[in-house]
């Protein structure tokens, strides 16, 4: 079962006790989370909702871009801010915590992960979570 939550305040205890109930019965819980500027576009309040959502027993799943929908323009960041703050959670976050980007393709072509670049295309640099790159000697 999908829960979706765009904020830690939304786990209420009400909500965390709903979570519990289904899953001890068995029923498997992954989170849906939409980036949206003003409201979860930092990396403290990100990290607390996924570490909210654990907490609960929640598996943190998709982070999702803002879809292009008319009146919501204001809630949009970029997806070079969504993948900077991919970055950060990387570097405060378990990887249990940790939620796959996502655009989601317009046209019902389905999602696709837009994740933090870590690697340079030649394989030669790697960029830490602080966004400080450092050479990568491929052995072989």
């Amino acid at each position: 079962m999908a829960l979706h939550a765009n904020h830690a305040r939304e786990l209420t205890d009400e909500a965390r006790a709903a979570c519990a109930r289904l899953v001890d019965a068995g029923i498997p819980m992954l989170s849906q989370t939409v980036l949206l500027k003003g409201v979860n576009d930092d990396a403290e309040t990100l990290a607390a909702l996924m570490r909210a959502f654990v907490g609960a027993r929640v598996k943190p799943y998709y982070l999702h871009h803002l879809d292009a929908a008319p009146g919501t323009s204001h809630f949009r960041t970029t997806v070079a801010e969504g993948q900077r703050l991919m970055r950060a959670l990387r570097g405060r976050l378990s990887g249990i915590a940790q939620p796959t980007y996502v655009l989601d393709i317009p046209g019902g072509h389905g999602k696709v992960p837009v994740g933090p670049d870590y690697l340079s295309e030649d394989g030669r640099t790697v960029v830490d979570p602080s966004g400080v790159a450092h050479d990568y000697p491929e052995r072989g």
